[in-house]
């Protein structure tokens, strides 16, 4: 998995929900006059098990479904575009930072409603997401009408290794452990340790692309968790047993603005950064690979420093890599 063990979901809040009842939907409907729809999808799910980890489905109805308009108005969600890419080469996008819900990376690059096949004209995007939301009945197949794919090995090398490029692979590459500190005014990357999407990277010739999105960590206040208290300690934990963080957020309310779960109207503006060219070298040394690691760190500092300003950050704030 390359993201250790964690998600890059869109939505928990969807995730927990819908999962679980496409799970209790197949079950219920076995022990109904229903039953025969269950059995048939159960045929289906076995003919077709496989094509999440091939690129999936995506259906460009629910890409250019009307919602995701008026949720990129809501915050409201912008792409910024800062140099033009190839549509011969393959991408690897290294998203930052996760946040809660990583509203910019499924806005931005699961939906048409920002633009993103205008300003990159031939490139189609592909999201990773916890091989786990893949398992469920139904629900699988809604998360793959949206260019989403489980985040194992062989999925994400799938678009990577298509002759004629034009595919870009989407990781938000801090997983959830990053969502555990996102709070506002904060720009921690968990990034010092991840080289499993550089060494990707490297193996197929895909170009790098570092992604900074601002306001990520704005939309949600989360109770104070710091490192080495007992409730980060409990999260940490919990997270290792169940595979996906349990971030203690709250905002907004729906008719109220004091106190909810709805996140709060802040703009989120994904800033794609330029490409650093990789040559393929299927089996990288430690120091090439380190080496590249570096780069990489290097120009996504300099993407968050070169347009700070322009987002609403003080000039005495930095990225830290954790």
């Amino acid at each position: 998995n390359l993201h250790g063990k964690h998600p890059d979901n869109y939505m928990r809040l969807e995730m927990l929900m819908w999962s679980p009842s496409c799970i209790f939907l197949f079950f219920y409907l076995l022990f109904t006059r229903f039953w025969l729809i269950s059995v048939l999808y159960a045929v289906w799910w076995f003919f077709d098990y496989d094509t999440p980890l091939r690129g999936g489905r995506r259906v460009p109805f629910m890409c250019g479904s009307k919602l995701w308009d008026y949720m990129r108005d809501y915050f409201p969600i912008k792409l910024v575009k800062t140099a033009d890419l190839d549509p011969r080469q393959n991408y690897i996008f290294g998203f930052h930072p996760h946040g809660v819900l990583v509203a910019g990376a499924f806005t931005n690059f699961c939906t048409y409603a920002t633009g993103f096949r205008q300003l990159f004209p031939g490139l189609t995007t592909y999201l990773l997401l916890l091989p786990l939301w893949f398992r469920a009945p139904f629900f699988r197949d809604y998360i793959m009408c949206a260019g989403l794919i489980p985040s194992s090995k062989e999925s994400a090398s799938y678009p990577l290794c298509q002759r004629g490029g034009g595919n870009a692979v989407v990781i938000a590459v801090g997983g959830a452990p990053e969502a555990l500190d996102a709070h506002p005014g904060t720009y921690n990357v968990m990034l010092a340790k991840k080289k499993g999407f550089i060494k990707m990277a490297m193996e197929h010739g895909a170009h790098l692309v570092p992604v900074f999105s601002f306001g990520e960590n704005e939309v949600f206040d989360q109770v104070k968790n710091t490192r080495g208290t007992w409730l980060r300690w409990t999260q940490e934990r919990l997270q290792n047993i169940m595979g996906v963080s349990l971030p203690l957020f709250h905002a907004r309310g729906i008719f109220q603005y004091s106190f909810g779960l709805m996140p709060y109207r802040k703009p989120i503006n994904t800033v794609v950064g330029r490409p650093i060219r990789v040559d393929r070298n299927e089996k990288p040394t430690a120091e090439e690979l380190d080496a590249l690691h570096q780069l990489y760190m290097d120009e996504l500092s300099n993407l968050f420093e070169e347009h700070k300003e322009n987002y609403g950050v003080d000039k005495d704030k930095h990225l830290i890599f954790v």
